[in-house]
């Protein structure tokens, strides 16, 4: 099984499912939001939380975030030499415990280091999604990756 590309395996418009999901419980996100200093009460206070517009505990977005780029590794950054940027991070919808997260991520840019003949950079955009199929969050990233050794 292969682990990441190198930078001639991925062509603009190619979409990656990446499997298995991810079911996040209870223990995941209060351990995530403990560890990450993560105070707010939507995530570690279930009486507030009832008293919102969700009616319960929200998971944490970076959370979310976390596992949707860790999905997404095998198939985008498995073989990175960095992670270059972030962005255009959107929080499109709630998660809640129980919810099981998918991801896919399509190839939008390649382009060839400038400085560097060995790499080169790709930019894609991962979308996660809820058992229901609505989305829940995506992202951009580039990812500077190696083209095939030399021979």
């Amino acid at each position: 099984m292969q682990f990441g590309r190198y930078f001639e395996e991925f062509e603009v418009g190619d979409v990656y499912r990446h499997w298995p999901g991810r079911t996040i419980n209870e223990a995941d996100d209060t351990w995530f939001s403990l560890m990450t200093m993560n105070q707010n009460p939507l995530h570690i206070d279930e009486h507030y939380a009832s008293q919102t517009q969700h009616g319960r505990r929200l998971v944490n977005g970076i959370l979310v975030f976390a596992i949707a780029v860790g999905m997404s590794v095998p198939d985008v950054s498995g073989r990175a030499i960095a992670n270059l940027e972030y962005e255009n991070v959107k929080h499109l919808g709630p998660v809640f415990h129980g919810d099981t997260i998918y991801a896919s991520t399509r190839v939008l840019e390649k382009r060839a280091s400038e400085s560097k003949p060995d790499r080169g950079i790709v930019t894609v955009e991962t979308t996660a999604r809820n058992q229901r199929d609505e989305a829940v969050l995506s992202l951009r990233r580039r990812v500077l990756v190696p083209k095939f050794p030399a021979r």
